[in-house]
């Protein structure tokens, strides 16, 4: 009985220990970047998929936004077209750009939607072409002071948050597809890290969160560091401690602080129930970036 009694008094500490935090984001909003193993292990999925359930169900309002860049080239090699990628970035033709959408827009975006519903949440799908979310342009990579095309990759122009607050308002969860069109109708490839950022920033969320396949940013000794402000980010990019794939998180946290977002965190989701223990406990399982 002891033990029963003990078990379920660390359960009632756990609810205790969230509702303070409960209470301050009720009615806010959160952006969360869903990528990595946390959208491959089946296990992970589930979580995830439960976590923002849970969130919406106690008044928090998630916006998903999934990347999918190993699925495209999965289905590319199946297709018999070798990816092509220049300092990090897919080159993405007009063949590309169809099999991006196929994979981005339709199988995992609708994967993520089933899973989310699944658990009791009612998701709605979406890329950026839907309700004219997001006005891209061409972007083009800078190499060497040499302006490289890449095809159909853009940049967000402009975000129009009135599809994402529509659904919202009547208690949907918006699961973002990173695809924008230019003023012609092309559809563009975007960086979801970006996209993420930018809607943050546009409908004015509480927190943008992204999940990663590392434990967050860690110091020369490879140490979690728990907190850091812009400041520091900077100098750790300039020291090149911060490097390689983190680097465009790190500058989608900053973009999204730099708009007035309250909290951005990079944390690792490769932990079940990764973002209740980073919304809801003191300690957390990643970095906070924070001005």
């Amino acid at each position: 009985m002891n033990n029963i009694s003990q078990a379920l008094l660390e359960k009632a500490n756990i609810l205790v220990e969230a509702l303070p935090y409960i209470r301050k984001f009720y009615g806010k909003t959160f952006v969360i970047k869903y990528g990595g193993a946390a959208q491959k292990d089946p296990s992970l999925k589930e979580a995830f998929a439960q976590d923002i359930v849970l969130l919406n169900f106690i008044g928090i309002k998630p916006v998903v936004v999934h990347g999918g860049g190993p699925k495209i080239t999965e289905v590319m090699k199946r297709l018999g077209k070798e990816p092509q990628f220049i300092h990090g970035h897919r080159v993405t033709d007009k063949e590309t750009m169809e099999i991006v959408e196929m994979v981005l827009g339709g199988v995992i975006n609708k994967e993520i939607v089933q899973l989310i519903n699944s658990h009791g949440g009612k998701a709605v799908g979406l890329t950026g072409k839907d309700g004219k979310l997001l006005k891209t342009r061409k972007k083009l990579l800078k190499i060497n002071n040499e302006e490289v095309d890449l095809g159909f990759v853009g940049e967000i122009e402009k975000v129009c948050t009135e599809v994402l607050e529509s659904l919202q308002d009547k208690g949907f969860i918006p699961v973002v597809a990173p695809i924008g069109f230019d003023n012609s109708g092309c559809s563009y490839n975007i960086n979801a890290d970006t996209v993420a950022s930018a809607i943050a920033v546009a409908v004015k969320a509480e927190k943008l969160i992204l999940l990663t396949d590392v434990q967050g940013i860690t110091d020369e000794i490879n140490n979690l560091i728990p907190t850091l402000n812009i400041q520091e980010a900077f100098k750790l990019i300039e020291q090149q401690i911060i490097t390689g794939g983190m680097i465009p998180k790190v500058y989608a946290c900053l973009n999204a602080l730099e708009g007035n977002v309250k909290k951005t965190h990079i944390i690792d989701g490769r932990i079940p129930h990764s973002l209740l223990l980073e919304i809801f406990t003191q300690k957390g399982v990643g970095t906070e970036v924070v001005k």
